[in-house]
C-alpha cells in the first residue's frame, strides 16, 4: 500500500484522511495541519495626530485586514487623514492611557490586534515578520523592537533600544495594565506563550527638545497621581537617589554617551522627569494633610 502526505488547514483533515484510505487503498497517511490564516485588526489611538498618523496608516495597510483609530476628540486634521486613507474612525473621551487602550480593543473587528501609537510604524522587516504570523500563528503575543527617532537622530541606547514591546496579540488572552502614563500589554491568560519578531517598530518621538520637555513634565504629573491614588510615599533624599541613579544608569550604564549630545539631552531630561514626578508626589501628600 503507498504513502502520501497530505497538508491541510481545513477542519475537514481527518474526514479526507479516511476518504484517501477508502479512494485509494492509502494505509499509512500522514497529514500535517498548518495553522489558519488569521485576520488582523490594527488598532490606533491617537490626539491631534496630523503630523504622524498619514505615516502610520500608510506602513499598515499592507498588512492590516481591519483598522481602527480611537480618537479622542482632536482638533486639527487627524479625522480628515484617517477617513481619506480608510482607516475606521471612532472617539472616545480619554481616561487614560491604560483604560483608552483597552477600550479601543472592543472596537477591534478581529481579536488578533497590531496595537500602535500614531507616532509609530513597522519598518519593512517587521511587516514581512507580521505577515508570516499571519499565515502560521503559533503563538498567543509576539514582541518587537522599537528604535525610536529623536529630533532626526535614531537612538540606540539610553534605555531606549530595543525597547521590547509586547504589541501583536490574540486579544483574548490579555489586556493593557502598568501605571499610567506608561502601559504595558499582559498575557494573563496560564500558559500563553510569546515569540519575539525581527525587525523594529520606527517610533518618531519628538521633533524638538522643546517637545519632548513638555511631554516628560505632563508624564511627570500622570505618573505622580497614579502613584498618589495607590498610596504611595517617597523621602527627599530617596527622590536625590532615584534622580541621580537615573541619569547614571542611562547616560553611563546604557551607554548613552554613545548617541552623542542628543544621548545627553536624553538622559538629562530623563532623570528631570524622575525628580519632578517625585517631587510631585510628596507635594499631593503635604496638600493633602493641610486639608485635613
Amino acid at each position: 500500500m503507498p504513502d502520501c502526505e497530505c497538508r491541510s488547514d481545513s477542519y475537514r483533515t481527518m474526514k479526507d484522511a479516511a476518504f484517501l484510505q477508502r479512494k485509494f487503498g492509502i494505509q499509512h497517511l500522514k497529514f500535517v495541519i498548518l495553522s489558519p490564516v488569521i485576520q488582523l485588526s490594527v488598532v490606533i489611538i491617537t490626539f491631534n495626530e496630523e503630523r504622524n498618523i498619514g505615516r502610520c496608516l500608510d506602513a499598515v495597510k499592507d498588512i492590516a485586514d481591519d483598522i481602527v483609530v480611537v480618537d479622542s476628540f482632536s482638533t486639527d486634521r487627524t479625522e480628515t487623514i484617517c477617513r481619506e486613507k480608510g482607516a475606521r474612525f471612532v472617539q472616545h473621551v480619554f481616561e487614560g492611557h491604560i483604560e483608552q487602550k483597552n477600550w479601543a480593543i472592543t472596537q477591534a473587528k478581529f481579536p488578533h490586534v497590531l496595537s500602535l501609537d500614531a507616532d509609530e510604524a513597522p519598518d519593512d522587516e517587521l511587516k514581512k515578520a507580521i505577515l508570516a504570523a499571519k499565515t502560521n500563528w503559533t503563538h498567543d503575543g509576539y514582541s518587537m523592537n522599537r528604535l525610536t527617532n529623536y529630533c532626526g537622530q535614531w537612538i540606540r541606547h539610553c534605555g531606549w533600544y530595543p525597547d521590547v514591546k509586547l504589541r501583536l496579540w490574540n486579544s483574548r488572552k490579555g489586556r493593557w495594565g502598568g501605571v499610567n502614563p506608561h502601559d504595558k500589554y499582559e498575557l494573563t491568560e496560564k500558559g500563553a506563550t510569546e515569540k519575539h519578531l525581527p525587525g523594529n517598530i520606527l517610533h518618531y518621538s519628538y521633533y524638538t527638545v522643546d517637545e519632548h520637555y513638555k511631554q516628560a513634565d505632563k508624564f511627570a504629573g500622570i505618573a505622580a497621581k497614579a502613584m498618589f491614588a495607590k498610596g504611595k510615599t517617597i523621602s527627599v533624599p530617596m527622590i536625590w537617589v532615584k534622580t541621580v541613579a537615573k541619569f547614571i544608569r542611562n547616560y553611563f550604564i546604557m551607554l548613552g554617551f554613545l548617541d552623542g549630545g542628543k544621548g545627553y539631552t536624553i538622559c538629562r531630561i530623563t532623570a528631570r522627569e524622575t525628580y519632578r514626578k517625585y517631587n510631585m508626589l510628596r507635594d499631593m501628600h503635604r496638600q493633602k494633610s493641610s486639608a485635613s
